[in-house]
């Protein structure tokens, strides 16, 4: 590492943040030679690493996950850091263009922004929050109907966006009203109530969630799931809810574009959070069993909730069903002293069901090289992931990847790990057949009931550095391998294909009046 020599000021920083000298050193290296790019070989594919169950198959898995979650097993895991600004950055954008808004300013063939506020007002009535707006305006004596009518929609905006009336897009995605009910709305924290207890009751009726949150939203979570679950604590049913933060230890240094440490006007040292890789700590912390991870905003109402419930229970009785015959397959080949026959049946599981490379020089490795070969493949967290037709939904997908050694493994890629000047990789990322929508059962215990160290099977090659602002200043974010990209690329990996009605993500304000959530 090339020398650099931090202030007392900047020691304490570190320190009080949970980092050693260390690691901040270890970061601006990071930044110096920055992170390869992944090798895509091929796409995952139906019959290619993708696999498709039958009728049966959701009928068989379900029993198993069934038996799995009375016992107490399973637990949801909900990532809800995210603040709602980027489902508001048209509106942001258009607000504070306009000192007033009207038709004229947002009529005609404008850009998109202009085109989503159009979009936003057409539709203004279907949106769950709306009562709230027109309660928020009332108390400044403004009528929204006859702001409507007279066509000046800057108040609209500004009593939706800001402090002045529901200050949405300061507000965490997770507690914005999303889905209209009979007497009531739901959020997407209780839409992930409702879903998780479909799949997480154990046998005394205990549903357990855990949302990682930010520390500056997690008393408005924790006031938000205290006043409303009782609505769903019916039939005997107990939430047993959680929350977490992203731990600080997890920061990491930005740095200006001569990759020195970049200061803000005090100058003090400046750390951002480290992306969603950094949740791993979080899953480290909950030794759990079996985790469904789901994003905040992937929920639907309760009228198109049953396939996508029938789908967790599959995704989770399949897990099992593998975790099953892993544990056993351990347990015999340490047993065995290598017997031949029990070497090749297990070679052979751990291709054509787990999806696992056997690399060409295998066969010359003695017979205890095989065995712990066979184990080092075997004993290593499980995930089960869905995986959805590519529709055109910007973010990661399935993909066999190259690694030194000549083999491939199944990996969840994102496009910007892939190097888009080369053509051949380009050609691989655009030919994908399918997109993941983060719908992920993993095993996180070993044969034991020991919980795995999850650290251990990072890729750290993995990350992403990114160009932000600070002061009108340009400045290089770092963030840690994703959670289900780099982060888990050590694990057992299986993708299976679920219906597109699985997936219902909002990632911008007007995708509420998609029909999934409307009606």
């Amino acid at each position: 590492m090339g020398t650099f020599f931090f202030s007392d000021r900047d020691l304490k920083q570190i320190k009080d943040r949970g980092l050693t000298p260390e690691q901040v050193l270890s970061q601006i290296e990071t930044f110096k030679k920055g992170f390869p790019y992944s090798r895509l070989n091929r796409p995952c594919t139906v019959g290619d690493g993708i696999q498709v169950l039958s009728t049966s198959d959701l009928q068989k898995f379900a029993a198993l996950h069934e038996q799995a979650a009375l016992a107490g097993r399973t637990m949801k895991f909900v990532p809800a850091s995210g603040a709602a600004s980027r489902m508001f950055k048209s509106f942001l954008a258009v607000n504070s263009l306009h000192e007033t808004i009207t038709d004229r300013e947002i009529s005609g063939d404008k850009d998109s922004d202009h085109r989503a506020v159009q979009e936003f007002l057409r539709g203004l009535r279907k949106f769950a929050f709306v009562e709230d707006l027109r309660r928020a305006m009332a108390r400044d004596s403004l009528d929204l109907n006859e702001v409507l009518e007279k066509g000046e929609y800057k108040p609209i905006l500004e009593y939706l966006l800001t402090p002045k009336g529901l200050n949405l897009a300061n507000a965490p995605k997770g507690l914005i009203k999303f889905h209209v009910y009979p007497g009531h709305s739901r959020t997407p924290c209780e839409e992930h109530l409702v879903e998780g207890a479909a799949y997480t009751k154990d046998s005394q009726g205990r549903v357990r969630i855990h949302f990682t949150v930010s520390p500056e939203h997690e008393a408005s979570f924790r006031r938000h799931v205290q006043s409303t679950v009782h609505l769903y604590e019916k039939g005997g049913l107990t939430f047993e809810v959680e929350f977490s933060n992203q731990k600080t230890s997890t920061d990491t240094l930005a740095v200006g574009m001569d990759n020195q440490p970049f200061r803000d006007r005090d100058g003090a040292l400046v750390f951002r959070p480290g992306g969603h890789g950094a949740l791993l700590e979080n899953l480290c912390d909950l030794s759990g069993d079996i985790l469904f991870i789901k994003n905040i905003d992937n929920v639907a109402p309760d009228r198109l909730k049953q396939e996508t419930v029938a789908y967790k229970k599959a995704l989770g009785g399949l897990l099992i069903e593998l975790q099953k015959e892993i544990f056993t397959r351990i347990k015999t080949l340490t047993a065995s002293k290598g017997d031949r026959n029990l070497v090749r049946e297990t070679a052979d599981f751990i291709q054509k069901r787990l999806w696992i490379m056997i690399p060409d020089r295998f066969e010359g490795f003695s017979r205890d090289d095989q065995v712990r070969f066979l184990l080092s493949r075997l004993n290593r967290p499980l995930r089960v992931c869905g995986m959805v037709r590519n529709q055109g939904e910007p973010g990661g997908g399935p993909f066999w990847v190259e690694h030194p050694d000549g083999t491939c493994s199944l990996q969840i890629v994102e496009s910007s790990q892939v190097d888009m000047a080369s053509p051949r990789q380009r050609k691989i990322l655009q030919s994908s057949t399918h997109f993941n929508p983060v719908d992920l059962v993993c095993g996180v215990r070993d044969h034991e009931e020991k919980p795995f160290d999850l650290r251990r099977f990072v890729d750290p090659e993995t990350g992403f550095i990114s160009i932000k602002s600070k002061d009108g200043k340009e400045l290089k974010a770092l963030e840690h391998p994703g959670l289900w990209n780099g982060a888990m690329a050590g694990w057992t990996t299986v993708f299976v294909e679920v219906p597109l009605s699985t997936f219902s993500p909002v990632k911008t304000l007007n995708d509420l009046l998609r029909k999934e959530h409307q009606g």
